[in-house]
């Protein structure tokens, strides 16, 4: 026997126009073709609800109960980094009942968590997070004190870089969130080292790095690099110079060479490249070197194009950079002192 076809809409209506003209449902049947129990079943329920839609179907019941629902969400919260297969396997382990992926799947998905890509962040450990907090409490009410620092860093370029993604479970709001973020770490990956600096109004040089860098080697960069760009700055005086904690950058014959320049170290809290606007350049150059055509060859290729494409660099960008630290320090107070989107 053939399964009867739902009627459309229109034909309900049909049914029920012609059953307010006076017809009967057995006239009502003959005129359209259809069964008299399909026209008494419409007639009826339009008596009872006034409307010509179809009723609402349960579906298929659901095989996890609402408690097992919230076990599952807990399940999922322990490690937002599990696979599906991991998940599941822990999930039905747990309640001693057999569930497939697909269940699993279906039902985080109700719940609204969606597997998606992991956001990388370096890691933040609790010592440093809190010092995170406290730097930027002492700075939430800055203006225009940010636009009188230098910006700088160290940054490795890669003629080939490795994209791929780790997943997690999470939903869309929770992008950021900590239990979401994959942790990065410095890589030790052979490439292009360069040192650069910026001010708001202004690019700094960009110079390449060879070998490892030492206190020696990085007051040479000081000496020969960046004090030239300072002393060209107008007002220099009220400029004071940002760089990180990495050791050779606190090194004692560093900080004396610093104190005999009457240059003035901006104190830095550590584990903190979304505070330092300088990371946001390296992307928009980063960008640039593989739009660039044609791409490099080599390292000595490569090094050519991230000084043409860096001394490109637009104004607004430096300026809208050195804007939006305001926002990042208000970013890390409501992180409570862990990494945000910047």
């Amino acid at each position: 026997m053939s399964q009867r076809r739902e009627l459309t809409e229109f034909e309900r209506g049909e049914i029920i126009g012609l059953w307010k003209g006076g017809h009967s449902e057995r006239n009502i049947g003959e005129i359209l073709g259809h069964p008299k129990s399909t026209i008494h079943d419409t007639i009826t329920r339009y008596k009872n609800s006034g409307q010509i839609t179809a009723s609402s179907r349960s579906g298929r019941p659901l095989k996890l109960t609402e408690r097992n629902v919230r076990q599952l969400v807990r399940t999922l919260k322990e490690d937002q980094q599990q696979s599906l297969e991991e998940m599941t396997k822990k999930f039905s382990e747990s309640l001693s009942i057999s569930v497939s992926s697909n269940t699993i799947k279906r039902t985080l998905h109700s719940e609204g968590f969606f597997g998606r890509a992991g956001k990388r962040k370096p890691f933040v450990s609790e010592a440093n997070r809190k010092k995170r907090l406290e730097w930027c409490r002492e700075r939430r009410d800055w203006d225009d004190e940010w636009n009188f620092i230098i910006w700088s860093d160290e940054s490795r370029f890669m003629i080939f870089q490795n994209d791929a993604h780790h997943w997690v479970w999470r939903k869309p709001h929770e992008k950021y969130d900590v239990d979401c973020l994959i942790p990065t770490v410095k890589s030790g990956n052979q490439g292009v080292m360069v040192w650069g600096c910026f001010a708001k109004d202004k690019i700094g040089p960009l110079i390449q790095v060879s070998g490892s860098i030492n206190a020696s080697v990085y007051m040479g960069i000081l000496e020969n690099t960046f004090l030239p760009f300072y002393n060209s700055l107008e007002n220099n005086s009220q400029y004071i110079f940002q760089d990180d904690n990495a050791p050779v950058h606190r090194a004692r014959t560093v900080k004396q060479w610093k104190e005999d320049n009457s240059i003035i170290d901006f104190p830095w809290p550590a584990q903190s490249p979304d505070l330092n606007p300088i990371e946001h350049l390296w992307d928009v150059l980063e960008r640039r070197v593989r739009e660039h055509k044609p791409h490099p060859k080599n390292i000595e290729e490569l090094m050519v194009i991230l000084e043409e494409e860096w001394n490109k660099i637009e104004p607004e960008i430096l300026t809208n950079l050195v804007e939006s630290l305001p926002r990042r320090v208000q970013a890390v107070l409501d992180s409570h002192g862990n990494p945000t989107r910047y």
